[in-house]
């Protein structure tokens, strides 16, 4: 007896029904601000080491001209490897929007990076679609595709079991195929039996592992997760069979990569309500995980309000359970990819420079003297007592010793700074984005930048969004 494919049919349904109404409301805010900060971060992780090598990769490949890659509107790919780059560089820094989790035993921020790859194989697909149809894709429907595959991504990362994460898959390179794959079916318009059949095509291709946690592997995952969802997408269009089932049963993707899960959890819940909405994305104040930076926000407002300069410092201990130092890997950080797991850096880059963004993420800043020296100072610890409160919240505790031998703490366990209960504003989003842009984009060309988004769903050509981000990244990564 064949098993019931609960959970691929519910994708499937929901990636080929038609729904006119759905980017209203809050809705549609959401997904313009989900997408400006994935291009924002996009635009910054495009400078980062590891794109140069892929780049040459990619360039080497040659192929046909379909789509163009984020910061390279002068060059034109094969479809996938434009969804590689795009997808690969948008996580490179480890700024990119953290799902929530509402399903029981779903530790906060362990779930999936929502945004780049329904949004890396939109743009790509975009490209492509327009070339084809001898007509731009317009800004609606560029949405449409992109909201659909973080839906799929986010019900997916909520059913399956929370082990998933915890035995060591990178959700975001694993889940993302499947973000990826609905944002592409759905813009190219596959019926029901395609669309199945690149859901199975993308369980084969979905990878991603925590070792490579602080190498240029990770953001390597969501590049490839958005490359294998085009991939499966026009595969499965051009007639290439997999199973049409490949989520469910005994053999398919929730047993074998969970193990198992819950499709009941989500299965009648695709957009009822939709999980950019309820229960809600995190854009990230930090260019790390999400789960280190209201540490990080503890530690810079305890400073400032106790006025502690950097040499007033004897040492730093941060308290915490498991599900805030388990995934931090390194003690003291040698590079700027190690630094993203590293509590020493990333307290220690709040200490010297007041804040953590781009310009600290720079491997000369990682390997100072002034920082190497501090990163020696700060200390972890396992705190039972934190760990016995949960993981429904990112709890910790910063403790400062001072040179003069007083003593000053905080807890981190109020609303996280840019999760749905304390988010950054438009306006924070916007310097966010500034950030990413500076040295590649000037104010002219952000402020067109921002209201090409604010107003993407009435754009007749979403390819204009690539025409403004262009700052020749390819060229410079041949170099």
């Amino acid at each position: 007896m064949t098993e019931p494919a609960i959970l691929t049919k519910a994708v499937v349904d929901f990636i080929t029904a038609p729904r006119p109404d759905a980017l209203t409301g809050e809705h549609l805010r959401l997904a313009r601000r989900c997408v400006l900060d994935g291009l924002a971060v996009a635009l910054g992780g495009s400078q980062q080491p590891g794109m140069a090598p892929l780049g040459r990769y990619i360039l080497s490949l040659g192929g046909a001209g379909q789509s163009r890659p984020l910061g390279a509107a002068d060059h034109t790919l094969p479809a996938h490897l434009a969804a590689l780059w795009t997808g690969t560089a948008g996580h490179a820094m480890d700024w990119d929007d953290t799902q929530l989790a509402e399903g029981p035993g779903r530790p906060y921020g362990l779930l999936m990076h929502p945004t780049m790859p329904p949004l890396a194989a939109s743009l790509a697909l975009a490209d492509l679609v327009a070339r084809e149809e001898g007509k731009p894709v317009d800004g609606a429907r560029f949405l449409d595709a992109f909201t659909t595959g973080f839906e799929v991504g986010c019900k997916i990362a909520e059913a399956i079991n929370p082990d998933h994460y915890m035995r060591g898959f990178h959700t975001s390179g694993t889940i993302g195929a499947f973000a990826a794959t609905a944002a592409a079916c759905r813009l190219l318009t596959l019926d029901a039996e395609q669309t199945a059949r690149a859901i199975g095509i993308a369980a084969s291709c979905s990878a991603g592992i925590r070792a490579n946690f602080g190498t240029m592997a990770k953001p390597f995952h969501v590049g490839r997760a958005a490359e294998n969802g085009v991939t499966a997408a026009l595969l499965a269009r051009e007639g290439f069979s997999a199973n049409d089932a490949a989520l469910d049963g005994k053999w398919g993707y929730l047993t074998i990569a969970g193990p198992g899960g819950d499709p009941s959890l989500v299965a009648a819940r695709f957009g009822a309500p939709y999980s950019m909405v309820a229960p809600g994305v995190s854009i990230k104040p930090y260019p790390s995980g999400v789960l280190t930076h209201p540490s990080m926000d503890a530690l810079k407002f305890l400073l400032r309000d106790e006025g502690i300069a950097a040499a007033d410092i004897e040492a730093v201990t941060l308290n915490a359970g498991f599900n805030v130092l388990g995934p931090i890997r390194f003690r003291i950080a040698r590079t700027e990819l190690e630094g993203k797991f590293s509590f020493a850096f990333l307290l220690s880059a709040i200490i010297l420079r007041g804040r953590c963004g781009k310009d600290e993420f720079t491997d000369e800043f990682v390997a100072s003297d002034a920082c190497q020296a501090m990163q020696h100072r700060v200390e972890t610890n396992f705190d039972q007592g934190i760990e016995d409160m949960g993981w429904d919240k990112i709890r910790s505790r910063v403790e400062v010793v001072l040179k003069d031998g007083r003593r000053v703490e905080r807890w981190a366990d109020e609303a996280y700074r840019g999760g749905p209960d304390n988010p950054l504003t438009d306006r924070e989003l916007e310097e966010k984005f500034a950030d990413n842009a500076a040295g590649l984009l000037s104010a002219e060309a952000q402020a067109k930048l921002f209201d090409l988004v604010w107003t993407l769903e009435t754009l007749p050509d979403a390819g204009a969004l690539l025409d403004a981000l262009h700052w020749r990244a390819l060229d410079k990564v041949a170099a």
